[in-house]
């Protein structure tokens, strides 16, 4: 088995790359037509969560049968369970959008899950003492307090863009305790994932014995996304039966078009109704409106181009574990590091795509500098976080 040399500045840009797929993930979800929630959810859910996991670790792991039965069953189990939690976290995200709006989720949620999938880990197992006891601990210490410190003020950002445009909005369902209430819990049982990959790298450790080398945490996904889709199909074929739309999976059914509410990146304030409705003809559950005269979508194309979209969507999704895992392996000391890396440069690059899709162009300044003065502030924690690990890095060689 030949060791994976450190090298933290190419880990970053990997965890770079990765946050990239994961905050553009949802822009096909804009060409959706005529399907509910549910459908799509489900859709690029089984793709992402536990097709491409599976084709991954197939394309990537040498012997994969060989090392799936010599790695330990309760590595497994304990993996599966834990990404299980994990998909409990993001329905929770997606419904607590409906309470609080996309803005305040999504600064406790993240914010939360940056800190607890970070420190937790190492605490948990007992390192995480004399982890920081090497030298580039202070600038790992300040860079993921800034990196917080980061998230929520794009979370405040969010808001006052919510509310410049609320006079362009419909107002929807507010709930403040139930909000706080599923984004904390979203917040928490996100930050669990660490822990699903933590638990799977017994599993791993036998892969790389079989020579998979910077692939090996491939074989993880197996175990820890299948756990995730399992919880979400569960909710996802639940709100189904009651709404009697499984049938959209083969044909789309007879009405206005409709595009899908993104449950990650809101292009606008308006919520989405609840899950499993439709929309008015004519309305979309975003910034755009859809007339039936001005979109040729019915038919086997309409539902082709659904598949189509979800399949995109569930690839690029997919796209953030795959190279997570390529930057993880190559981070050196401070390894642990990993989630608020990927994190922070995931809220940071959302908002860079929502700012290029000039989704704040009809802000007021006090939303421009507070946004721009978030963003600075996500790009100062990377940094923190980069030279921080690079001087871990240069302790151990």
């Amino acid at each position: 088995m030949t060791p994976i040399a450190s090298h933290p500045l190419l880990g970053v840009l990997l965890h770079g790359v990765g946050a990239f797929f994961a905050a553009t993930c949802y822009t096909p979800q804009k060409q959706v037509r005529r399907w509910s929630w549910q459908t799509y959810w489900l859709t690029q859910a089984a793709f992402c969560w536990f097709l491409l996991p599976l084709v991954g670790a197939m394309l990537t792991i040498p012997d994969l049968f060989a090392v799936l039965r010599e790695a330990p069953r309760s590595a497994m189990v304990h993996s599966f369970l834990l990404g299980a939690a994990y998909g409990i976290g993001g329905t929770a995200f997606g419904i607590s959008i409906r309470f609080i709006g996309f803005s305040l989720t999504y600064a406790i949620a993240v914010g939360l899950s940056s800190v607890l999938g970070t420190l937790i880990p190492p605490l948990v197992k007992g390192t995480l003492g004399a982890t920081l006891s090497k030298p580039g601990a202070g600038w790992i210490v300040w860079g993921i307090a800034v990196g917080t410190l980061g998230i929520a003020g794009a979370g405040l950002a969010g808001r006052f863009k919510e509310n410049d445009l609320a006079s362009q909005q419909s107002q929807g369902e507010f709930s403040l305790m139930k909000g706080l209430a599923l984004s904390l819990l979203a917040g928490v049982l996100s930050a669990v994932y660490g822990f699903a990959l933590e638990a799977g790298e017994p599993i791993a450790d036998v892969a790389s014995l079989h020579g998979a080398g910077i692939w090996r945490g491939n074989v993880v996904y197996i175990f820890s996304n299948t756990g995730a889709f399992l919880t979400t199909a569960i909710y996802c074929l639940w709100l189904h039966v009651r709404h009697k739309t499984l049938g959209e999976l083969v044909e789309l059914p007879a009405g206005a078009e409709e595009a899908c509410f993104s449950p990650t990146r809101a292009p606008s304030p308006r919520p989405s109704p609840p899950v499993g409705e439709r929309v008015p003809e004519g309305r979309v559950r975003g910034r755009r409106v859809v007339s039936r005269s001005r979109c040729a979508f019915t038919g086997s194309w309409g539902l082709l181009l659904n598949w189509a979209m979800a399949v995109v969507t569930g690839l690029f999704w997919y796209g953030q574990f795959f190279f997570y895992n390529l930057g993880h392996v190559r981070m050196g000391h401070y390894k642990f590091t990993s989630w608020a890396i990927h994190m922070i440069m995931l809220v940071l690059f959302s908002n860079l795509v929502g700012i290029a899709l000039r989704e704040w162009r009809a802000c007021r300044r006090l939303t421009h500098t507070t946004i721009a003065g978030a963003l600075l502030v996500l790009m100062g924690a990377v940094l923190l976080l980069t030279y921080g690990n690079h001087l871990g890095d240069l302790a151990t060689k």
